[in-house]
């Protein structure tokens, strides 16, 4: 399409973005009864967006059913593994839980986003919505003394287009937002940089390197020096059918005091002596870089404005606290619960803030906000214990497990005394180990 045909007052609401948030919403409203437009930029949806690999599913799962055979999955998620990496050395714990390999497989895959959310999309289509591609929204429209929200404009000729709702699902560079002045950019402090490379290897290598039988699949993040150098953040390698998905992601600002770009630090990452015999060889065929906002729950703008909501990474709906990495759960429940108050306001024949207000309500009791909340504190508690955490941890360990499995003619009380010495002596002693331990204990909880 070369130009846009006059949709105007056609639908009852705009989706901007056909990723998992704009897609569930548009997948939800179609249901709901309601006439709805999907515009994507990228050719096809997918074809922008990028994160780590690994798509949680309980949501998806409600919104199509338990029977998701179509659905593109890569492999799903049978062990997880968290590595602390010194400049050689690797300490890390495994899971394996033998309930992962059953049905659902605890409602976590590898996906690549080109394939899924293409997949998604069409889901929404079938439902009734309507999908525009390869169309960008530079700004929306608003009308009347109140400034109420009435439509988008497009880059396509003639591309002004107005519905009583616009739902921004535009991700994480959410230039229509911070432009039409509903939410403020991002502080640096709140967003991390990204950097990926999928990597294409034999499907046997594949499970071979990391014991894998059929369609099960790893999920294994790192921590550390080796990991990131000496910022604030962390890599992962997960495996997908036939390539590895291996990235890196630090705060933004690291990044900027930093003179190595991120593809330096995913290189060093790459070479580490724990992670180069799972990655070497593999033919690279796709490199990607994002900006991921981390704000937690304080970093959430208004939700709900008149004549439009916000959701997904947009509204910084993404938890990483180091052991939960999440984000594509929480954008298709935020599209869902949109939806549903648009539905709701629609058909009450008003789309007012305060119309569409049990958005953002629905939202707090649900695992979205709880989540973010429950976690607020992780990124002041990760830049104050960052030399702990990322250097001297790693390297206090790496000596204690050395002494502690030591082979020489001494006795090993002796090697044990010594080994929990090292570990002692970088927590600051028993006073700081308990100290320690009372502040990390927030992060099983």
């Amino acid at each position: 399409m070369t130009e846009t045909p006059n949709y105007d007052d056609r639908f009852d609401a705009i989706v901007v973005g056909a990723g998992p948030a704009g897609s569930s919403a548009a997948l939800t409203m179609a249901r709901e009864g309601l006439d709805v437009i999907l515009i994507e930029r990228g050719s096809y949806p997918g074809a922008k967006n990028v994160f780590g690999g690994v798509l949680f599913t309980p949501t998806i799962r409600q919104l199509i059913g338990d029977d998701l055979d179509d659905a593109p999955f890569e492999r799903y998620i049978s062990e997880k593994k968290f590595g602390l990496l010194s400049e050689e050395d690797e300490t890390a714990l495994t899971i394996r839980p033998g309930a992962w390999h059953d049905e659902p497989h605890n409602d976590s895959y590898t996906v690549l986003r080109g394939s899924f959310d293409e997949w998604f999309a069409e889901q929404a289509v079938e439902a009734g919505a309507t999908l525009i591609t390869e169309t960008t929204v530079t700004g929306l429209i608003r009308d009347g003394p109140d400034g109420k929200i009435v439509g988008v404009e497009t880059d396509r000729p003639d591309g002004a287009l107005r519905a009583p709702v616009v739902v921004l699902a535009e991700g994480g560079n959410s230039l229509v937002s911070e432009g039409a002045g509903l939410k403020e950019a991002d502080d640096a402090r709140d967003v991390a940089v990204a950097a990926k490379e999928v990597r294409k290897y034999d499907r046997e290598t594949i499970e071979e390197r990391f014991n894998l039988y059929e369609n099960d699949g790893v999920a294994h993040h790192y921590f550390g020096e080796g990991a990131c150098g000496d910022a604030v953040g962390g890599a992962y390698i997960y495996t997908n059918k036939r390539t590895l998905s291996i990235g890196v992601a630090y705060s933004i600002e690291d990044a900027r005091d930093n003179p190595r770009k991120p593809d330096d630090l995913l290189n060093d990452f790459k070479q580490h002596p724990a992670i180069a015999p799972l990655v070497r060889d593999g033919r690279l065929i796709e490199y990607s870089a994002k900006a991921i906002p981390e704000g937690g729950a304080d970093a959430v703008p208004d939700l709900v404005h008149d004549g439009a909501v916000i959701v997904g990474d947009a509204a910084g709906f993404t938890l990483n606290n180091g052991i939960h990495l999440e984000g594509t759960n929480m954008a298709v429940e935020s599209g869902y619960w949109a939806a549903k108050a648009i539905a709701d306001a629609i058909d009450r024949g008003r789309v007012d803030a305060a119309a569409l207000r049990p958005y953002a309500e629905n939202l707090e009791d649900s695992f979205v906000l709880q989540n973010l909340e429950h976690y607020n504190w992780f990124g002041e508690f990760a830049e104050s214990e960052r030399d702990f955490l990322f250097s001297e941890l790693p390297e206090a360990l790496t000596r204690a497990e050395l002494e502690y499995f030591k082979m020489d003619r001494e006795p090993k009380e002796n090697h044990v005394k010594r080994a929990k010495r090292i570990v002692l002596e970088a927590t600051g002693g028993w006073t700081g180990a308990i100290k320690r331990a009372w502040k990390y204990r927030r992060l099983l909880s």
